[in-house]
């Protein structure tokens, strides 16, 4: 862009001087004249920078750079010279032949300074040039960081199917033995999380209302199995915007623990599930009895320590809450996200 207004300076300049058509012969003058500076351009663009600035060879940049410079106004130089004398023993009055001779020049600036000015415009394209590549590195490296924090966040999300699967088809494989119809049933709930599972988790966000169909699902299940010796409690808005989505996932993990670490044989068990969406956040709270008073194994589970890292990756340390609470026959655990946008 730089060159072609350069290139049409001396045409528009040449057309505001004359008030009635453009001096061709003014314009080409100028162009003889910016032409050793183009050459010295295309050179260096092309060749000189690509192959040893941006490679960090700069002694090599230096040394060619200013070779290049002082050796096309060399020739522009001594073609100059033969131009003039030619001219001067060509053309018998010397006024004409300063005149012609000025109009053959491809500059009339002395050596030095076009050196200068050629180190000038190499400096500026070799700024831009940097300018560039920084600008293409660093997008580069912003794919790259967005490649890997998707390769982790499916890593840490698909890390806790095999877990859940594994609970599941144990909980059917119980039930088989106790009522054959009710592992049917099972089975169809099953086919029902496997198909979010699989075909809806595997995005970035997935609708609450989704999220909390299959959630639904995995406490029927659970129903089936533990009947009415564990009081199951599940409490969420009934109408939702489709629009309110978070991340697939993530509260099953609290659920799966809350039947796993709150549920007993010998005493009364509690299981307690919250959903709540206000002022562009979900709040959920799962609470769940304490067979044993003083066991920790929740915090210390794979999966909640895989929800600690998405929730980081997905919104930064800071813009969630994760916070767990014990007492003497309570463990609960509370997430506040805000909702994920399209």
């Amino acid at each position: 862009m730089v060159w072609a207004a350069i290139i049409l300076v001396p045409v528009l300049n040449s057309q505001m001087m004359s008030e009635m058509h453009i001096k061709l012969e003014n314009v080409l003058i100028a162009w003889r004249q910016i032409a050793p500076y183009l050459i010295i351009f295309v050179i260096h663009n092309s060749i000189l920078a690509p192959r040893f600035m941006l490679r960090r060879k700069y002694w090599k940049y230096l040394i060619s750079n200013l070779a290049l410079i002082i050796i096309v106004f060399w020739v522009v130089q001594i073609y100059e010279e033969h131009i003039a004398d030619n001219l001067f023993f060509s053309v018998e009055d010397p006024g004409d032949s300063i005149d012609a001779y000025r109009k053959a020049s491809f500059s009339n600036l002395e050596m030095y300074w076009n050196v200068v000015l050629g180190f000038f415009m190499t400096g500026a394209n070799t700024g831009i040039k940097l300018i560039y590549q920084s600008m293409r590195d660093e997008q580069k490296m912003e794919a790259l960081k967005r490649q890997n924090l998707q390769a982790e966040m499916d890593y840490l999300k698909y890390q806790i199917n095999p877990h859940f699967f594994m609970n599941t088809l144990n909980n059917i494989h119980a039930l088989i033995d106790i009522d054959a119809e009710s592992a049917k049933n099972a089975v169809i709930e099953l086919s029902k999380m496997m198909r979010y599972v699989l075909y809806d988790s595997g995005s970035e966000r997935i609708s609450l209302n989704r999220d909390i169909q299959f959630l639904k699902n995995y406490i029927e299940l659970m129903r089936i199995r533990y009947t009415d010796a564990v009081d199951i409690r599940m409490e969420y808005p009934q109408h939702l915007p489709e629009s309110v989505s978070i991340p697939p996932l993530l509260l099953i993990v609290f659920v799966e623990n809350a039947f796993k670490h709150g549920v007993s044989y010998n005493r009364e068990s509690f299981i307690r599930l919250r959903i709540e969406y206000r002022d562009g956040e979900v709040c959920s709270t799962v609470e769940n009895s304490l067979p044993h008073p003083g066991n920790t194994s929740h915090v210390a589970g794979i999966g909640l320590e895989n929800v600690r890292k998405r929730l980081a990756l997905i919104y930064g340390e800071e813009n969630f809450t994760l916070e767990t609470t014990e007492t003497n026959d309570t463990y609960s655990v509370k997430l506040i996200i805000p909702i994920l946008h399209a």
